[in-house]
């Protein structure tokens, strides 16, 4: 195993012999790092958090520290990350709240930016950008192949949806359609498709078609919402991902940005 000799790893702390721990770092009591990690330098990670295979965090990155909730009394909740992601300078990733289930998580793949905050009990996926400063209030759940981007607060309980994109220096305070693109310039309301960004993963014109024709009856056609969504219901061949936003808008508890 790969110990700065200037760092500390409290001796019940579980690192996989693959990792490598550089200079300054701390890692506390009930930590778990699997294989292949890096902490560069100066990473201070505290327990219960579970970290998965080959993460990379950079320079004063803060993991699974306490969350901050005035709530919050000091009980054994957790932090889990899952593999392959890179957390940059200054991140701070919180562990979660009794109220909020216990757990905070993060998934794989990941590029999470410098200065990003996680709060507690969010629920992060697969595949997400978090550009430089985007923070998340408490319980945010962010969806698969998400980008929020730069300087962006997302309010607490707010859901990002799957393929979404948020321009930089937006506020979120709603749900945010999956498959869209939302920027503060447009007066934060969804202007279109992430139709580049679809292209990218791999959809097929059809299945942008699809949604196309989904995001003229929500944004651009004179139907309110509930009035757009029985239309898409009735249409025998709309496809899954329609039916993915319907069912996103109909769950939804604090609205949506259209």
């Amino acid at each position: 195993m790969s110990i700065h000799s200037t760092a500390i790893v409290d001796p019940t702390a579980r690192v996989h012999p693959s990792c490598k721990i550089g200079p300054y770092c701390v890692i506390g009591p009930d930590v778990e790092l699997g294989e292949g990690c890096h902490l560069v330098s100066h990473v201070a990670i505290a327990g219960p958090s579970k970290i998965g295979a080959d993460n990379g965090f950079f320079p004063f990155s803060s993991i699974g520290m306490a969350p901050q909730d005035i709530s919050y009394a000091g009980e054994p909740t957790r932090l889990e990350i899952g593999d392959h992601n890179t957390v940059r300078e200054f991140v701070t990733l919180n562990r979660g709240t009794v109220k909020g289930g216990g757990v905070t998580r993060i998934g794989d793949y990941n590029l999470i930016m410098a200065y990003v905050h996680v709060a507690h009990d969010c629920q992060v996926g697969n595949h997400i950008i978090m550009a430089n400063a985007a923070t998340l209030g408490g319980h945010v759940t962010v969806e698969d192949w998400a980008t929020v981007g730069a300087l962006c607060p997302v309010h607490q309980f707010v859901r990002i949806g799957a393929h979404s994109y948020i321009g930089g220096g937006t506020t979120v305070t709603r749900d945010l359609l999956p498959f869209s693109k939302t920027a503060a310039e447009r007066g934060t309301h969804a202007y279109g498709l992430n139709a580049v960004g679809l292209e990218r993963r791999g959809f097929t014109k059809e299945r942008i078609k699809k949604l196309h024709h989904a995001y003229r009856l929500l944004l651009a056609s004179k139907l309110n919402t509930s009035q757009a969504l029985e239309k898409l219901r009735a249409e025998k061949d709309r496809g899954e991902d329609v039916d993915v936003l319907i069912r996103f808008i109909e769950s939804s508890e604090r609205g949506v940005v259209k």
